[in-house]
């Protein structure tokens, strides 16, 4: 099963052991997809360390098997049945405070997923681990009204020991102590004269969290920046927010280069001064070392939370959040659930980015609980983008949210130039294609010429997309999943971007035995090849998830383009987002339309908002910039649009297309999908489920007589049927009033169980359409 929520199987009693007479009762969730808490009683000997927002032990299910769980609840009401008891607490602290237990119990109820599985999920494994701690003695002076009477006599050693304890007036390690006496034999028998006393804690192994401490240590006083008139007029309203108590909604619409960036400093600097703490979420980690540059400052503290920190350095930065040392907290969507103690701000940066939404357990969307949060907290939130998603944008539209405009660029730079070329009439070049064409090779050595820097996009990594035979028309794929395999000619393999399968690379057809096979489409790695031969004597640089794996690669990489010796820099996405270089003058995209024709109704929206934040990186300085679009669809809106920065007819025109068929944000979204790896038994569950889900919406039109009935469409296979050795059909369910769209999910999935070897999974609010 994967993320459906089961009731409580009444074959399966909550009791099985001995009667258990205790005065105090907990309220346990497990990691488990379960709707829920399980009621265990707490045995005298825990009952001062029990507590809500602690991990317990406890047995659980038929064979007792000692689980681990989350107190969420602890009551002094007898059950009216015999309950089993905790056997141990896990945690000296809470881990959660009250404000994140109403939160993730509104993810569960939300994203239609067990409380344990949303609060597994939400603490870090290094945290639950205590990464980055070790078990310390300590040893300390015995107070003056509890020592022995008559006191004992001490030896010289065992003087020296006690007067440095005195002195200190807090307790000390027993390791540090013991090697400034030179032993640990004085402090020993000062404890068993009854003169000191030794107790255990738990303490951080290191005092920093390297290796990102350093990026994240105070930096000198940045200089006061005059607003323009836009900017003034963003900050008076966000400034007059935060002065006042209550949740406001602020969409900063800036164009690339607007300085968005200020009024975020400005905002925390104010949250800050107030003594409060806020929260910054980001969309790449590539963004984060020059995120937590740009938010350090003399006066307060900055710390990271993203899954590229080992267990250690995550558990120390949570750890530090909690105790109140951290003024800022910066990271990827999981920073959402920072465990601050007085949060007075969440800032959301390029709030559009489809990285914020989960595509695991729980599937939630971190711009979506960030504004829960701010609401829940009664704070304001700030979202940040110059292509807001189309749902922030018909937020604003309703007065939801603040809409907020930063139409020009900063020191009245102007926007980049944008020239589609339409590859249709491009000239070509006899003999070997190439990825580049005459009109974007000829602006490069300009570029170049003229010392500028160079941004080449191209969404695609590997060397070659697809392998084909001419003969027969075979195309390698993968075993596990029905997409083809991309060759990568540094690892010398055929890779599946999906499970990771991977395979030796074929010069003979496997299906007719020709010796003709083909390696053609374009990827990162052959575009590089490309430009090196194009370019030998120009530093080239690539970057993508092949050649940014090592932790601190993506930092050499953009401090050494931005010192300027790398020339020509050329990835994927991520180099299209949140860098800011002033020399780049020329931004290529190489081919515009990936993605443009995928089967998912974002498809337009992503393209348009990809175009235009890779040509946000060009003429960012004091030289204006150039963006060459190459595409086989230039007259496509989002193209042509996107072209001449024209966000909001844009938005106008998908927004209406979106009404017409009733898609978001007009009406809410669930996707449901079957997998097995049988394909039979997958279709046969999916059926049967598509049954239950009309009855459903009969029940549900009943009940609501005035609401318009939920929209099902399914079951079908999913555009890729088969994925890592499964099987997968799919239903999509629409309604525009979303707790009748959650009545209906519920009431099928509480009492659907698959059969053996069947599973399915909820995603409210998908992303992922494939």
């Amino acid at each position: 099963m994967d993320t459906v929520i089961q009731p409580n199987p009444p074959s399966l009693p909550l009791t099985e052991s001995h009667p258990v007479h205790a005065a105090l009762f907990a309220e346990i969730v497990f990691d488990r997809p379960l709707d829920h808490a399980y009621t265990y009683a707490v045995p005298e000997t825990l009952r001062e360390q029990i507590a809500v927002g602690k991990r317990v032990r406890a047995p659980f299910g038929r064979g007792d098997r000692s689980t681990d769980g989350f107190c969420v609840g602890v009551t002094e009401q007898m059950p009216d049945r015999e309950v089993k008891s905790i056997t141990e607490v896990l945690d000296e602290e809470s881990l959660l405070d009250d404000p994140l237990l109403r939160l993730t119990r509104w993810m569960a109820d939300y994203y239609l997923c067990g409380w344990g599985q949303v609060l597994h999920a939400v603490v870090p494994a290094g945290v639950r681990a205590n990464a980055g701690t070790k078990s310390a003695v300590f040893v300390e002076a015995v107070p003056q009204a509890e020592l022995p009477n008559p006191l004992p006599t001490v030896s010289p050693k065992q003087k020296q020991a006690l007067d440095r304890l005195r002195a200190a007036g807090q307790p000390l390690e027993q390791s540090q102590l013991g090697r400034e006496l030179g032993g640990t034999g004085a402090i020993a028998g000062l404890v068993s004269k009854g003169l000191v006393r030794k107790f255990t804690e738990r303490v951080e192994r290191n005092a920093a969290t390297e290796p990102h401490a350093a990026a994240a240590e105070p930096t000198p006083q940045r200089p006061e920046l005059v607003l323009s008139a836009d900017q003034q007029a963003a900050w008076e309203t966000i400034h007059a927010g935060l002065q006042t108590s209550g949740f406001h909604a602020y969409l900063l619409h800036g164009v690339t280069g607007s300085g968005k960036t200020e009024i975020y400093l400005r905002a925390i600097e104010e949250v800050i001064r107030q003594g409060k703490e806020a929260i910054v979420l980001v969309p790449e980690i590539s963004l984060t070392p020059q995120t937590i540059e740009r938010f350090s400052g003399p006066e307060h503290s900055v710390a990271v939370l993203h899954s590229h920190l080992t267990n250690a350095e995550r558990g120390g930065h949570w750890r530090r959040i909690a105790s109140g040392l951290a003024q800022i907290v910066v990271g990827a969507r999981s920073a959402v659930f920072a465990p601050t103690r007085k949060l007075g701000l969440i800032v959301i940066d390029e709030e559009h980015e489809n990285s914020f939404k989960q595509e695991s357990i729980p599937r939630y969307h971190g711009r979506d609980v960030a504004v829960m949060r701010a609401s829940l907290a009664g704070i304001p939130i700030i979202l940040g983008s110059a292509t807001p998603s189309l749902e922030s944008w018909h937020n604003a539209a309703k007065k939801s949210y603040t809409l907020l405009e930063l139409p020009t660029r900063v020191a009245s730079r102007p926007m980049p130039t944008v020239k589609l070329v339409d590859l249709r009439h491009e000239p070509k070049t006899p003999g070997k294609h190439f990825a580049i064409g005459p009109t974007l090779e000829m602006a490069m050595r300009q570029t170049l010429k003229d010392n500028g820097q160079v941004i080449l996009l191209l969404n695609r990594r590997g060397y070659s997309t697809h392998i084909h035979c001419p003969g027969c028309g075979h195309v390698a794929q993968c075993i596990h999943c029905d997409l083809a395999l991309t060759f990568h000619r540094a690892k010398a393999a055929l890779l599946c971007h999906y499970c990771g399968w991977e395979s030796a690379p074929v010069l003979q057809c496997v299906q007719c035995g020709q010796d003709s096979v083909r390696y053609q489409g374009l990827g990162t790695e052959k575009l590089q090849v490309e430009i090196e031969g194009k370019f030998p004597d120009r530093v080239v640089q690539r970057m993508d998830s092949d050649t940014m794996s090592k932790p601190g690669s993506h930092r050499r990489v953009l401090d050494a383009f931005r010192e300027g010796k790398i020339q020509i820099l050329l990835g994927t996405q991520m180099i299209a987002k949140g860098l800011d270089f002033p020399n780049v003058t020329l931004v290529g995209v190489i081919n515009a339309d990936v993605g443009l024709h995928m089967p998912d109704f974002r498809a337009a929206e992503r393209t348009f908002q990809l175009l235009a934040q890779v040509a946000g990186r060009a003429g960012r300085g004091d030289r204006n910039g150039l963006v060459m679009v190459q595409t086989f669809t230039p007259d496509h809106p989002c193209i042509a649009l996107a072209a001449q920065h024209d966000y909001h007819s844009f938005a106008r025109l998908e927004l209406a297309l979106r009404k017409e068929h009733a898609y978001p944000p007009y009406q809410r979204m669930a996707r449901v999908i079957v997998r097995s790896e049988n394909q039979a038994a997958a279709e046969a569950f999916a059926e049967t489920l598509a049954g239950s889900f009309q009855q459903a919406v009969v029940h549900s039109t009943r009940r609501f007589p005035a609401a318009a009935p939920v929209r099902v469409l399914g079951p079908a296979e999913c555009p890729v049927f088969k994925l890592k050795g499964y099987y997968r059909f799919h239903f999509q369910l629409q309604s525009d009033n979303s707790g009748l769209l959650h009545t209906v999910l519920r009431e099928v999935l509480l009492v659907s169980k698959p059969p053996h070897g069947v599973e399915f999974q909820v995603d409210v609010d998908p992303y992922s359409m494939l």
